[in-house]
């Protein structure tokens, strides 16, 4: 493979090198045809002769002391007049060579070759100058001389003094040509025609000197331009060719679009150069168009020509540089497409590579029919999104080809790419192939397990419908047979028939557990057969008609020979004892019969029974897997076809503003708990298929993990009002589109909270029918947990539309409950008016009960739709539990209960919509307090503890009644780890230790303003249980309130240690202790001691009966029950003498 494409590598290389040899070429032939133009343009322009422009001497041209105006010898020689300049002796020997040079070089090399004829115009001027000018004409003309015609000066000295002077100076003016003196202008019409003179010379021939020099002067300017666009684009071009080539696209595409640009500025460079040389032409050509009469010249003719020729040049410029800027154009352009190739290439391979790799996970094969179809839905989808990867590489191989075709510079490259990318699309489309076909036979090897397993259920479900006493009647029996024949019969096809057949078809699949499932179920399917066959024997037997056979009777005997009667009493106890044996020998075996077919017919009742419930349990396990597979699958495609979508590029732009960076807020923790169900739970419901009343395990080992869809249910309001802001957005209408989705994506936002609550249903259903089985506790530990996660969720989704509370929430602990009531108030500190107000007129408000504290909020109904409607909840009051009380049961209602605040100065009076509710918030509110009492007690029992091991006891004024007694102690010991014992000890037990001396009940506990008959416990006191029903259930045991007692009807049984009281006598309570008695202060004497509660009778006077609690006489009907955190010194000195 290495040496292949090595190989391939140094073909391209090779390609590359003669394609830019070519190249070279091309640019080589560019170069030396506008070297030629330039060339040619100087030969054009004489100005390899003579680089003199007219822009370079044009203030000596413009002296006009010789000119050139176009005329013509009569056989072509080119006409210089030099007209009457009085100052010629004064111009410089530089400026007249200058003017000399630049004249003789206009003409062209033809009529130069035949010689110049000069006119030299002297008529105003003296001999001497006339002298002068042709010396220094004939020493400084810089080309050939045909004829020099000079016309001498008029006046009749000087022209009289030239005719002598010029005879004896003949010598002196010695030239190659002869020099004639003519005396007039028509002398020289002689020499010259007329139509080639001037007009100052007599002739015709129309020249102006101003507009020969801008002539010149743009025709030599459009020449020079000519000549720099020839070299501008040969070094363009240089520079074109010798670009090295990008690697990547971009820097291709933008090597093409920099070099397209330079090329758009030379070809308008020469646009403007040619609109240049039209105008000079045109300029030319004017003067000939206003008189059609006047023919041009010789020089006007040669300037056309010059233009002309010029224009040609910079044509065969621009058609060099077209021809090497395609060629050029063509190649980048070839490089571009064969970047994009190679880009497109190693992005479908890339992604084919994928693909490839994708499917080489799909190796399961399914523990189920549905999962097998699940399993083939999934890979049908893979298929159908893996084809736009597959599609894109055939149609790069398509494209590749076409670049083929058009002679692409890079052939050998290009060709086993596309060879490749067919060989990889073939491969994938034959791996899914070769998968489908594994799960097409999965799919069959699975019908055939649950059609087998559907049989083994109808048939146990056959039998155990059978009544099982019917069928010991022969009519009965025979139906029974019927029925189980024609199962057989007609279910046959639906049973696995060898198990060697099944390992040799569906050997490819068969892994490791699918083995174990299909010998599972053959061996319940041989179980369910013998079964039958047991079953179908015996309903044979009981079927056969059963004839009573002929049994041989021994002839009577005769009647024995009459000996001495015997005893009436011997014979008769004989025939008793006989008939007793008898009697005694059918009894057991008729017992014992009826023993063995009602234990068959129970067992056979109970087997049935079982075996149906296996069923019904399985059915609910199916339900539950299946709906578990549907709703991972919907999870998924909400998050690819939608949440993913949000992050793709090419389908921002329907996106709306409102919905850019919101993915979270719409979707929630929703990809989190696709996560949880996926790759966890529905994985581990898939092992309890074969047991499922065991599945309620799974749920207990992932409850917590359940805690998300709180979570997703918090955002859902957020949520809710994000998609009804932009339900409109064409982003949700091209998804669902695609997703070929009948409902919007709202109804699929909700799938979550319809999955958690459908959970509870489904675990009620499968513990229907498994009350006996080993997993029934697990299922109800499931279902309770369940449906206390969607409390929690509902109590979460009212507490956070709680406003105006300025801490934070979190820090009350655990929301307990949440519901609304009409609440009344009673403040001590506040106004009389406001009192009475408040007693008559409720105000609704919703509670929160938390672990530390309890919320009291203003419900507040929001307009709009769906979540948007729901209520929020205005912040009003809080009440820290660990200075509330509660009254369980106010006077005239059996639905309202108080809730006081320290020590009753505010008390507010709740009303429950229902008797049920107000228990239930009792019961929790009690749990509170009674946790926040143990927090205390245990800290008290500790203090307690470390003062008994570091001080002795006191000794109290009075005996004792448990000094000395080491069983008492250590029941005082286990009473210390059974901390929520409130009631103290129950049953015989010796007698408690007392409480030290100015510990007990403190008057200072009670508010100063509540009467001595208060019915409930302030912080300090021994709290007592406020349950009516516990102090109902509790007979016998006869509770106190704090106060003074007479004592009546004093016991002497009392105990050893037991008081010696007189009836009437006056104590007071100082603690309770076990099996009714208190620990007790005589008020006279003051000795302190145990005494039975029922030698104890109420003051008169005193409005407080000591009764039980729940007695009508107390003004709330029960106990309060308080518990303070903050253990003040009373109450810890309290719970250390009740824990001592």
């Amino acid at each position: 493979m290495q040496r292949k494409a090595g190989l391939r590598t140094l073909l391209l290389g090779l390609r590359m090198r003669f394609w830019l040899r070519n190249d070279e070429m091309a640019l080589e032939e560019m170069v030396q045809r506008l070297n030629a133009v330039s060339k040619r343009t100087d030969e054009i322009m004489h100005h390899d002769i003579s680089p003199l422009c007219a822009a370079d001497i044009q203030d000596q041209l413009q002296k006009r002391f010789a000119y050139l105006s176009g005329g013509r010898g009569q056989d072509g020689s080119p006409v210089i007049t030099f007209p009457d300049y009085p100052a010629f002796g004064d111009v410089p020997d530089k400026e007249f060579q200058n003017v000399m040079t630049y004249l003789t070089s206009i003409p062209s090399l033809q009529d130069a070759g035949i010689g110049f004829i000069l006119v030299i115009d002297r008529r105003q001027d003296k001999w001497t100058s006339v002298k002068a000018s042709i010396l220094r004409i004939a020493a400084s003309f810089p080309a050939n001389l045909q004829l020099v015609l000079v016309l001498r000066p008029t006046g009749f000295f000087q022209r009289t003094l030239s005719d002598l002077a010029f005879r004896f100076n003949r010598d002196d003016f010695k030239m190659k040509v002869p020099v004639i003196m003519l005396s007039s202008v028509p002398e020289l019409h002689s020499y010259i025609d007329k139509s080639q003179l001037t007009e100052d010379l007599g002739g015709t021939l129309d020249y102006c000197h101003s507009r020969w020099l801008c002539h010149r002067t743009a025709i030599e300017s459009f020449a020079l331009l000519v000549k720099q666009t020839a070299q501008m684009l040969q070094a363009f071009g240089t520079e074109l060719a010798e670009t090295e080539l990008p690697n990547d696209v971009q820097s291709t595409s933008s090597v093409l679009r920099a070099h397209t640009e330079k090329k758009d500025r030379a070809k308008e460079d020469m646009r403007l150069a040619l609109d240049e040389g039209r105008s000079v032409l045109e300029s030319i050509r004017e003067p000939l168009a206003r008189g059609p009469e006047q023919s041009p010249n010789q020089d006007q003719l040669d300037s056309q020509s010059t233009v002309q020729r010029l224009l040609a040049q910079l044509s065969e410029t621009e058609a060099a540089f077209d021809e090497f800027w395609a060629k050029h154009q063509r190649k980048l352009e070839q490089c571009l497409q064969l970047r994009h190739f190679e880009q497109d290439f190693r992005e479908v391979k890339a992604a084919l590579d994928v693909l490839a790799q994708k499917i080489t996970t799909f190796t399961d094969v399914g523990n189920s029919l549905a999962h097998v179809q699940h399993l083939l839905k999934d890979l049908a989808s893979f298929e159908e999104k893996s084809s736009a990867v597959t599609q894109r590489a055939r149609t790069l191989a398509l494209e590749g080809e076409r670049l083929i075709e058009l002679k692409h510079y890079a052939v050998d490259s290009i060709r086993p790419k596309c060879h490749e990318l067919r060989q990889l699309c073939d491969q994938f489309a034959a791996d899914v192939g070769r998968r489908r076909g594994l799960l097409g036979r999965a799919l069959d090897l699975h019908g055939l397990l649950e059609a087998s397993m559907k049989w083994c259920d109808e048939g146990i479900y056959l039998l155990a419908s059978q009544p099982v006493d019917k069928c010991q009647a022969q009519d009965g029996a025979e139906a029974a047979l019927q029925e189980v024949e024609k199962f057989l019969e007609m279910r046959a096809e639906n049973k696995i028939q060898e198990l060697s057949k099944i390992y040799q078809d569906y050997e490819p699949i068969l892994t490791r557990d699918l083995l174990e499932h299909v010998q599972k179920v053959f061996r319940k399917q041989e179980s369910v057969e013998e079964m039958f066959h047991r079953r179908q024997a015996s309903l044979k037997k009981l079927a056969a008609k059963q004839t009573r056979p002929v049994q041989p009777v021994a002839p009577r005997p005769e009647a024995p020979a009459k000996s001495p009667c015997p005893s009436p009493g011997i014979r008769r106890g004989s025939e008793i004892h006989s008939s007793e044996g008898s009697v005694l020998r059918r009894g057991p075996y008729r017992r014992a019969r009826s023993e063995v077919s009602e234990g068959r017919q129970g067992r056979g009742r109970s087997t049935g029974d079982e075996e149906s419930l296996a069923v019904l349990r399985r059915h609910v396990m199916n339900e539950l897997l299946d709906t578990e597979r549907v709703y991972v699958e919907e999870l998924l495609c909400i998050l690819e076809g939608y949440a993913a979508e949000m992050d793709n590029p090419l389908m921002t732009h329907l996106i709306s503003t409102g919905l850019q960076n919101k993915k979270d807020v719409l979707f929630g923790n929703m990809e989190e708990i696709y996560h949880f169900h996926n790759r966890i739970f529905l994985r581990e419901l898939e092992n309890y298929i074969d047991c499922p009343e065991l599945v309620g395990r799974c749920f207990l080992e992932r409850m917590e993990q359940f805690q998300v869809y709180e979570k997703y249910c918090q955002n859902k309001p957020r949520s809710e009002s994000l998609w009804r802001q932009c339900s409109d957005c064409p982003f949700f209408q091209e998804c669902q589109k695609k997703l070929d989705h009948k409902l919007s994506l709202d109804s699929y936002l909700l799938k979550p909270v319809q999955r958690i609550t459908k959970y509870q249903l489904l675990l009620k259903e499968m513990l229907k029918y498994s009350k006996s089985c080993e997993g029934a506790e697990d299922l109800q530990e499931a279902l309770s947990s369940i449906l206390g996660i969607l409390k929690a969720v509902n109590d979460s989704m009212h507490l956070i539309a709680i406003t105006g509370y300025e801490g934070n929430l979190s820090d009350l602990g655990k929301l307990l409950m949440q519901g609304s009531f009409s609440v009344w108030t009673d403040h001590k500190k506040g106004h009389t008016k406001v009192k009475d107000l408040a007693r008559f007129k409720p105000m609704q408000r919703h509670l929160f009960l938390h672990e530390k504290a309890v919320l009291f909020c203003k419900k507040r109904e929001e307009n709009g739709e769906g979540y948007e409607k729901a209520p929020s909840y205005s912040f009003k009051q809080s009440l820290n539990m660990t200075a509330v009380g509660i009254t369980e049961n106010v006077k005239g209602d059996a639905k309202k209960f108080e809730i006081w605040y320290n020590a009753r100065e505010e008390v507010y009076i709740v009303q429950a919509p229902t008797p049920e509710i107000k228990a239930a918030w009792v019961s929790e509110i009690r749990k509170v307090l009674t946790s926040q009492l143990q927090a205390c007690r245990e800290a008290s029992q500790h203090r307690a503890l470390e003062q008994s091991h570091s001080l002795p006891l006191p000794a109290p004024t009075g005996t004792s009644p448990s000094k000395g007694n080491t069983k008492d102690v250590r029941k005082l010991e286990e009473r210390k780890t059974d901390p929520l014992t409130l009631e103290g000890y129950v049953g015989p037990a010796p007698l408690p230790r007392p409480p030290e001396k100015g510990r007990g009940w403190s008057k200072t506990s009670n508010p100063p303003e509540a009467p001595e008959d208060n019915d409930g416990w302030s912080s300090a006191e021994e709290p007592v249980n406020s349950s009516d029903a516990e102090e109902e259930g509790r007979a016998g045991l006869r509770k106190l309130v704090p106060g003074k007692y007479t004592v009546t009807g004093l016991d002497e049984k009392g105990g050893p240690d037991a008081l010696v009281l007189r009836s009437g006598d006056e104590v007071e309570l100082v603690q309770e202790g076990d099996e009714g008695l208190w620990f007790v202060r005589n008020v006279s004497s003051g000795g302190e001691g145990w005494l039975p509660a029922r030698n104890l009778s109420a003051l008169l006077g005193q409005r407080g009966a000591p009764g039980c609690l729940s007695s009508p006489e107390s003004s709330a009907g029960s106990a309060l029950l308080s518990a303070s955190s903050s253990c003040s010194e009373s109450c810890a000195a309290a719970l250390a003498d009740l824990q001592g």
